[in-house]
């Protein structure tokens, strides 16, 4: 049954009302994903269509975020494995609408919102890097606002990378790994993530109804709350995600009471 606008509105409203910014969180991750699946359940011939209603969504869930003071938000674009394993063409298409899309109205002068890029980028089409990699750099001077874009991310390969350069680091100030395996400590290993001078995430929503975490954020979700949701990508509502928040309030406000 179709809810009435106007009442979908109301309870979107009271939904927000009872939220205390004290439980917020400061930073949400979201795992984008149903947008092939949406497509078809909506009658398109072509499943890719749904990419381009995904990557429009991205605008609703920053406007979201930023209402309420969210300041840090990551979304999973496209997995390493994804760009591996998928058709040419859906992954071309894809691509495409992160060009055109994402980049694109990221850069916009009234965007608050400042572009950080994880994941490998030597593995996406070298249009699709270079323009992520001029976003970035077009934000670079904003504040209080941050969006990370994670494509040809996976979580395990960000800890190898992570390691990988710390032990770089260690050889060319002249340090031995005897030395370094006595006093590695996990901030050492955090320092090198991709984003290391971003927070880690507090909450992370997964769309869809998959009850996993596909390799995202592993280092990063060692606190988060996961949020699991039955509707896809597109069809993700706000009170989809004031619910997620309203859920998320009230496991903090349990352990602050517990602690």
């Amino acid at each position: 049954m179709r809810v009435p606008q106007g009442l979908y509105r109301m309870y979107a409203r009271r939904l927000r009302r009872r939220l205390d910014p004290a439980l917020l969180p400061r930073h949400v991750a979201v795992a984008m994903d149903g947008n092939r699946r949406w497509a078809r359940s909506q009658g398109f011939a072509d499943a890719g269509v749904g990419h381009r209603y995904g990557a429009e969504h991205l605008d609703d869930l920053l406007a979201w975020c930023h209402q309420l003071g969210i300041g840090h938000v990551t979304v999973y674009v496209a997995s390493a494995d994804n760009l591996a394993k998928r058709d040419s063409g859906e992954v071309a298409h894809l691509m495409a609408m992160v060009e055109q899309i994402v980049a694109e109205r990221l850069t916009a002068p009234a965007n608050p919102w400042r572009l950080h890029l994880a994941g490998r980028l030597d593995t996406v089409p070298d249009s699709t890097a270079r323009a992520l990699k001029g976003a970035a750099e077009a934000t670079a001077h904003r504040e209080g606002a941050h969006l990370t874009v994670a494509i040809g991310y996976d979580g395990q390969t960000e800890i190898v990378d992570a390691v990988r350069s710390l032990l770089e680091a260690e050889a060319a100030r002249g340090g031995g790994l005897r030395d370094l395996a006595a006093r590695v400590t996990e901030d050492d290993i955090d320092a090198h993530r991709y984003t290391a001078d971003l927070p880690g995430a507090d909450l992370i929503i997964r769309t869809s109804g998959e009850r996993r975490l596909s390799s995202f954020l592993l280092w990063q979700s060692a606190g988060a709350e996961l949020s699991f949701c039955d509707v896809y990508w597109p069809g993700f509502r706000h009170v989809d995600f004031l619910r997620a928040l309203r859920d998320f309030a009230a496991r903090r406000r349990d352990r602050l009471a517990g602690a």
